[in-house]
């Protein structure tokens, strides 16, 4: 039995087979500007000993019809900037723009733009049909496209045998997906979604994440979500905006961001990563000789200019850091192993090498020629090939 995202994913490939048309293939970086924001700053309390800058300067432009995550840490600024796109919060300095419109000064009801709040906010008294129907009747709909949206809507979210039915009569689940319905029935440029699955249980998380995924692709409305949970945006997005204390961190796709984090925040705070600290010991073109405490020097990429003797951080993801037997030619250097930790389908070793704490993720089962180890064994590091990041700061 295919699930309800399965269906609406299969919907549009028949759609695309039956057509002439080439099926949509979508490259953010060739899209139309949907939202822009320059110089944008948000002070809260100016002027007063209680002045918080929550926004610093921020520059960001998002593409029409992708699915875009602003991701951090709590009260890093990201709902700030979903507010300010949907007008419930004003800017202190800058613009902001929405396909080309500048909205900096426009009200929520003047901008072409939706939101989809964490609490869902679904009126009680009212059915799910009814509720899916209110903002299209407040727009001056008539009733003949108001029925006709309100059922397009419903099989879209797959609600069509609960449209008599009222919100508190159904699962977080079924009201998110009412809640989804009633911001898209009106075809708003921008979705706005606040932290929408954050009330969900981890199930029904991912199952979410893939229908608000296969839902976005449907519509082509451009998305913009924010949410705190890294896996969740790796899963979703098509670009990520990583935030940090009001400040733009990285932006990028999530291969791009969780394979070349430019920062240690961004490599740390997106998956897992192991964070050493080196010297430029050498440069030769594009590469830098690193000196690393316990290691042997190693070669690595970089992309930003270096100095001989600058001290940097670098980065290597745990399933990218190797450990064999120890003495073998091919390690770095030595590490004793601290703890091991049983995953599953995956074993991970806590190690210690000179003053330095590593983490290394292995398959179950020796993969990749890895053997086990246990507690108190001393092991050998190795580096796969590109594993390390040279950091910017």
């Amino acid at each position: 039995m295919r699930t309800s995202a399965s269906l609406s994913i299969s919907r549009s490939s028949e759609r695309a087979q039956g057509s002439t048309e080439k099926p949509r293939l979508h490259d953010p970086r060739q899209d139309t500007i949907a939202a822009e924001v320059k110089g944008l700053s948000k002070v809260y309390n100016a002027g007063s000993s209680r002045a918080y800058e929550a926004l610093k300067n921020f520059h960001l432009s998002i593409h029409a019809n992708e699915f875009f995550t602003l991701l951090g840490p709590s009260g890093c600024g990201k709902t700030t900037l979903l507010r300010i796109l949907g007008g419930f919060e004003t800017l202190s300095a800058g613009t902001c723009t929405i396909f080309g419109q500048d909205v900096s000064r426009l009200p929520p009801e003047a901008r072409p733009v939706n939101t989809v709040f964490q609490q869902y906010a679904l009126f009680p008294h009212m059915t799910v049909r009814r509720n899916i129907a209110f903002g299209l009747e407040m727009l001056g709909t008539s009733r003949v496209e108001t029925e006709r949206t309100v059922e397009r809507m419903l099989e879209l979210v797959h609600m069509t045998e609960y449209a008599d039915r009222k919100p508190d009569t159904m699962s977080g689940g079924q009201r998110q997906r009412v809640a989804l319905a009633r911001a898209l029935a009106p075809r708003p440029k921008l979705l706005l979604l606040d932290e929408p699955l954050s009330a969900l249980d981890l199930k029904l998380r991912q199952k979410m994440r893939l229908e608000l995924k296969a839902l976005q692709r449907e519509t082509g409305i451009t998305f913009i979500f924010v949410t705190h949970d890294q896996e969740e945006a790796l899963a979703m997005s098509d670009r990520i905006a990583v935030i940090d204390q009001g400040r733009l961190q990285q932006v990028g796709t999530p291969e791009e961001i969780y394979e070349h984090p430019k920062s240690r925040f961004v490599a740390d705070f997106i998956g897992e990563s192991n964070l050493l600290d080196a010297r430029v010991s050498g440069l030769s073109g594009t590469e830098a000789n690193l000196t690393i405490e316990g290691f042997a020097d190693i070669r690595a990429p970089i992309e930003w200019p270096l100095e001989v003797g600058q001290a940097v951080s670098l980065s290597i993801r745990p399933e990218r850091l190797i450990i064999r037997e120890a003495g073998e030619e091919t390690c770095s250097g030595m590490a004793r192993v601290v703890a091991r930790t049983y995953l599953g389908n995956a074993v991970e070793y806590h190690l210690v090498a000179g003053n330095q704490s590593l983490t290394a993720r292995a398959p179950r089962g020796g993969l990749r020629g890895l053997l086990d180890f246990a507690p108190g064994d001393e092991v050998g590091v190795g580096f796969e090939p590109g594993a390390i990041k040279v950091l910017l700061s």
